[in-house]
């Protein structure tokens, strides 16, 4: 399943501890049937753990604990069921009659003589005090008039829909969380980085760099050409037969070329040649001249290892030797210096 940033931001707060109840258990729900997505959520625990191994545990000031039992208790007043209404007060009794009201239809009924009917007064109606009013319950009626013709012309306000607000606050939010989550691995791994690199004691063993161990190859170097000894090197070909003599001198490295038995072809030149494995590629010491000996300092510019470990080969090269600086054949003649003449130890003294 491909999760969305939403997913992976939901178990990086679930990891770091800032989501709220409803949130919490919306990702327990989905860790309980999805195993990819709690894997998730491990993973996130795993990488901020070293956190909690970096910051030690603060006792909270008392004045929070007492914040929280207030919110709690808030909250369960909140959430209890409203009070029943109160019952609604009893009509109000009817109204008295005065009691001379009240005795009138007991006199009415009384029979009396015919004689005293016609000499009797009639009765006075008792008169209501000024001051009294009557008992009578309030009605409400209701008033009908013609609509105002502004309030019935006036516009309804549209009504907004605010679905797309609430979706763009909780984006941004997540977004702000994922921000602080990164900026909190940030700082953790710069934390951690220096301290590998300046001070690793101060790590836990899980978190230490491993120590680097490098293995330096260093060769000896060739034993450099002694100051007064001498070096020959007899170059010679195939059949066996000596052709040239090469000496080096250990001092000055100046080299000379002895023909022996090489006889060059007409129109053509013996060149010499410096062949060694610390070089890309053979390199001339010049064309050997016709006379029997050809001196030459161009020894001196190469180091005594490469002297003195070296191949001496003599091509065959047109008149004059090679045109671009390389052979154009192969060797005919070769050989390798070797010491003849060891150089001069001090004396001792004579002793007495």
């Amino acid at each position: 399943m491909a999760y969305t940033e939403d997913h992976i931001a939901l178990a990086a707060e679930y990891a770091l501890g800032t989501l709220d109840a409803d949130e919490r258990a919306q990702v327990e729900t989905m860790m309980a049937v999805d195993e990819a997505f709690a894997a998730i959520v491990q993973a996130w625990s795993f990488r901020l753990g070293g956190l909690n191994q970096m910051v030690g545990s603060i006792e909270p000031r008392p004045i929070v604990w007492e914040n929280i039992r207030a919110e709690i208790a808030r909250t369960a007043q909140a959430q209890q069921p409203p009070a029943l209404a109160e019952a609604s007060p009893p009509p109000p009794p009817a109204p008295e009659l005065p009691a001379a009201e009240a005795a009138q239809p007991a006199t009415e009924t009384a029979p009396t003589p015919a004689g005293s009917q016609a000499e009797a007064a009639p009765p006075e109606m008792p008169r209501p005090e000024p001051d009294t009013l009557a008992d009578v319950a309030p009605q409400f009626i209701p008033q009908v008039h013609a609509p105002d013709l502004a309030v019935a012309r006036a516009p309804q306000a549209a009504v907004v829909d605010d679905g797309n607000v609430i979706r763009l606050e909780g984006r941004i939010r997540r977004w702000r969380s994922i921000a602080s989550v990164a900026g909190a691995l940030a700082a953790a791994l710069l934390v951690t980085l220096s301290l590998q690199i300046f001070l690793p004691d101060a790590l836990p063993n899980g978190l230490r760099p491993a120590p680097r161990i490098q293995t330096v190859e260093v060769k000896a170097p060739a034993a450099p050409l002694a100051a007064s000894a001498q070096y020959v090197a007899l170059l010679q070909g195939q059949a066996g037969g000596p052709a040239f003599i090469l000496t080096v001198d250990g001092a000055t490295r100046n080299f000379t070329v002895r023909k022996v038995g090489a006889t060059p072809e007409p129109g053509k030149s013996f060149e010499l040649w410096l062949i060694s494995d610390k070089l890309p590629r053979p390199r001339s010491l010049g064309v050997i001249g016709s006379g029997d000996f050809t001196a030459r300092p161009l020894l001196a510019s190469y180091d005594a290892e490469i002297v003195n470990g070296a191949t001496y080969a003599v091509t065959v090269e047109q008149a004059g030797g090679s045109p671009d600086g390389r052979p154009t054949s192969a060797p005919v003649f070769s050989g390798k210096l070797i010491e003849t003449v060891p150089p001069s130890q001090p004396q001792a003294p004579a002793k007495n």
